[in-house]
């Protein structure tokens, strides 16, 4: 089964790259030197520093290898058509009923985080909001089968 290509913002592209650099870089010496430090503290066996930094490392090679497959299968998401909500794009919208709206950034899905109101394109709200406009009514049925209406009040770009 082929892999599916990756949509990616310039923004998230960038922070992946520099991830892996860092990861490469200066991460890797810091673990290297932890690994070293704790061969200093003698029996290998019993040595919990030595578990930690071995454990760490791999960890990081782990990532490694993710951004790589992520960064080799990416694509650059593509501007969409002026006004419309298209990947990139925040996107201002109101709840049916709500007092107060709220504002989502349009992402790849490897870029989402809830915490900064950052969803996937492939998430309910985020494919129902994909090249709507200012004005239009999105009905969604969310994860946990709740019924929702937003109205799109404001885009940008």
């Amino acid at each position: 089964m082929a892999e599916q290509d990756l949509i990616l913002t310039l923004d998230g592209r960038q922070k992946l790259e520099d991830e892996l650099s860092w990861r490469e870089g200066e991460h890797l010496k810091e673990i290297t030197e932890q690994i070293k430090t704790a061969k200093d503290f003698g029996d290998l066996s019993e040595n919990a520093e030595y578990d930690a930094a071995k454990e760490e490392q791999a960890k990081n090679e782990a990532r490694i290898t993710e951004i790589r497959n992520i960064l080799s299968r990416a694509k650059i998401a593509e501007a969409g058509v002026t006004g419309a909500v298209s990947i990139g794009s925040q996107v201002t919208i109101k709840a049916k009923g709500a007092k107060q709206s709220i504002t989502y950034t349009l992402v790849g899905t490897t870029e989402t985080d809830s915490l900064h109101n950052r969803i996937s394109n492939e998430s309910p709200v985020g494919a129902a909001l994909m090249g709507k406009k200012k004005g239009d009514t999105i009905k969604v049925v969310t994860p946990s089968g709740k019924k929702a209406e937003f109205k799109i009040e404001k885009i940008e770009q």
